[in-house]
């Protein structure tokens, strides 16, 4: 375990609608440096539900670190995103936006929503376990988080 993580594991919440993608990511994660735990939710209302405990979601740990496709049934990542930063309780959680969008339109609109970081998902399965592992590396042993 990493000490910025003060000893306890990490707690992850992944907003992923596709079920492959969810799956790479858990397994990028398990083999990671950083012990942690892995949420998963398919859109943003399962996610609001999730990070305000909700029904069924009484239980739900805080998350340290959001990781958000943008693209998701019901609710999307950029309405998330929205609600998400207007919450006085919710607003400090990093959010790496996580999606195969390339668009300028998507990065721009995402830091206007105040995303921490964009991240286009690469379509190779090493570059994506990559990609994760760096996001865990990143978040997890160089950055100081807020106290959950």
């Amino acid at each position: 375990m990493t000490e910025s993580m003060g000893g306890r594991r990490a707690e992850i919440l992944l907003v992923e609608d596709n079920p492959g993608d969810a799956e790479l990511t858990a397994i990028a994660l398990k083999d990671g440096k950083v012990s942690n735990r892995l949420s998963v939710v398919v859109d943003g209302v399962e996610a609001m539900a999730f990070l305000r405990k909700e029904p069924p979601y009484q239980d739900a740990p805080r998350p340290d670190l959001i990781l958000m496709d943008l693209n998701m049934p019901r609710k999307d990542g950029r309405e998330t995103l929205a609600e998400l930063r207007k919450d006085p309780f919710l607003h400090n959680i990093p959010v790496v936006i996580l999606t195969t969008s390339e668009s300028k339109r998507d990065v721009t609109e995402s830091y206007q929503l105040n995303a921490n970081c964009y991240i286009t998902k690469p379509v190779e399965f090493e570059k994506f376990i990559s990609i994760i592992r760096s996001i865990e590396d990143f978040w997890f042993t160089i950055v100081k988080l807020p106290p959950s």
